[in-house]
């Protein structure tokens, strides 16, 4: 033959372009990933939509657990009861037997009586408010909580340098009187009384 197809050597021309297999199982898996691919995107949709409520191995509906609370553990303030605490009350004003008045009123109420008498030269004529609870530092969330509820608008001060654990009261220019018993007695109880735990809720589905 001549032209281009003339036969040299030992060798004969292709008539026909080789084969692409290559291409051709390339394309082959591209289309099984393709398909693939949506159809698992097809399954999250449907899941999305139906809320997941069928179990895909039985077929039957799921059940989504309500939220419900766990029971809450009752706790109780560490607060001392009034016949555990000492409290010295003391005047700063001009007026006379006025501490021990107070005194007294506080032992009626189950507070142990300390100290009694005239305020310091630091304090006294300088509390110009009902009165001034002053305590050690650890005092500050225990005994002077308490003996606030018997004075209404009595300041809170804490000395780190302080020793013991008893309580000062120093009546101040604006007190009057103690808190109405019944007042402070309600309000000693509503410190003392049991605090629920913070409620537990389990997650929605």
């Amino acid at each position: 033959m001549g032209g281009q197809y003339r036969i040299t050597g030992d060798k004969y021309p292709r008539m026909r372009p080789p084969r692409r297999r290559g291409r051709l199982a390339f394309l082959g898996v591209a289309c099984v990933t393709a398909l693939g691919v949506a159809g698992w995107g097809t399954v999250q949709l449907i899941d999305v939509f139906t809320g997941g409520e069928k179990d895909t191995a039985s077929g039957a509906e799921a059940t989504c657990p309500a939220t419900t609370k766990v029971s809450p553990a009752a706790r109780t303030r560490a607060l001392p009861a009034p016949g555990k605490i000492t409290v010295n009350v003391y005047n700063a004003t001009a007026r006379t037997g006025l501490a021990k008045q107070t005194a007294d009123e506080l032992k009626k109420r189950g507070f142990h009586i300390g100290d009694v008498g005239n305020a310091t030269k630091q304090y006294d004529k300088k509390i110009k408010g009902a009165g001034l609870l002053l305590g050690p530092a650890s005092a500050l969330n225990t005994s002077l909580p308490v003996v606030a509820t018997q004075l209404a608008g009595a300041e809170r001060r804490t000395d780190t340098t302080r020793k013991g654990e008893a309580v000062d009261l120093i009546l101040g220019d604006g007190f009057k009187n103690l808190s109405a018993r019944a007042d402070a007695d309600k309000a000693v109880a509503e410190l003392t009384a049991p605090v629920a735990a913070p409620t537990v809720k389990k997650k929605d589905c």
